[in-house]
């Protein structure tokens, strides 16, 4: 094999993500194309054979709809979840000490909509605070402000994530996993092209940790500093990503 076509999601994370892959594929001597898609777009694109790799599906979720007899799921390269932070020094550990610190408002994104009626009744229940929706391109400077401008904010945002490279934010423990529980990011790739594969660099794919720390460094990079995905992952692999 000398040419695989990688396809990710239209975001600065999978973008990172996938260009992190590229280098274990660069380094097998496999040539990479990329394919960016939307979400709706992914199953169809795997199924004909217009990408071969995908990076990264989340499982348990959506995308156990990719896994089939024409599939292969290998590896785990990050575990994405869903948490809870507070952009000021407030003393808190956990999401049940919330109710008591008086946060003004809650920021997160429209995916999370749908459960802000159960968590307001039940997990932030006796909270008087606004409930304020950014898209994925506002919400790293809607943050990074309240933060700056010592706003009693609460955060709801999943992790890995460019705001989680910088300083401000706190993570608070939640034990009832009221925003869902940790998932797997995984790399799917087409049966047909995997049984043709070196079996070394499938091994090294499969082993393959890069870890919600190195996954908001790249986001960090690629989204906020306008750093290309692959430079920002040849920074990760020469070490040059995160502080020494």
């Amino acid at each position: 094999m000398t040419e695989i076509t990688l396809g990710h999601l239209r975001d600065s994370l999978h973008a990172g993500c996938a260009a992190a892959v590229a280098r274990v594929l660069d380094a097998h001597e496999v040539g990479v194309s990329f394919f960016d898609l939307d979400r709706a777009e992914v199953a169809a694109a795997m199924a004909s054979g217009e990408v071969d790799l995908l990076v990264s599906a989340w499982m348990p979720g959506p995308d156990d709809a990719l896994v089939s007899p024409s599939t292969r799921v290998i590896g785990e390269l990050y575990k994405p979840i869903y948490v809870w932070a507070l952009t000021w020094d407030h003393g808190a550990a956990s999401i049940a000490d919330v109710p008591k610190l008086g946060a003004d408002r809650l920021i997160t994104t429209p995916e999370l909509a749908p459960v802000f009626d159960a968590v307001k009744a039940g997990a932030l229940g006796g909270c008087n605070f606004a409930v304020e929706f950014c898209d994925d391109d506002a919400v790293y400077e809607r943050v990074r402000r309240a933060i700056g401008q010592g706003e009693r904010a609460i955060v709801a945002l999943e992790q890995p994530h460019a705001v989680f490279h910088t300083e401000g934010l706190t993570v608070l423990d939640d034990p009832a996993h009221v925003l869902g529980r940790e998932r797997s990011a995984r790399i799917v790739l087409r049966e047909s092209v995997a049984a043709c594969a070196d079996p070394d660099m499938l091994d090294e794919l499969d082993e393959m940790m890069l870890g919600n720390k190195v996954m908001s460094a790249l986001d960090h990079a690629i989204r906020v500093e306008g750093t290309d995905p692959e430079e920002a992952a040849e920074a990760w692999q020469r070490g040059r990503l995160l502080p020494r």
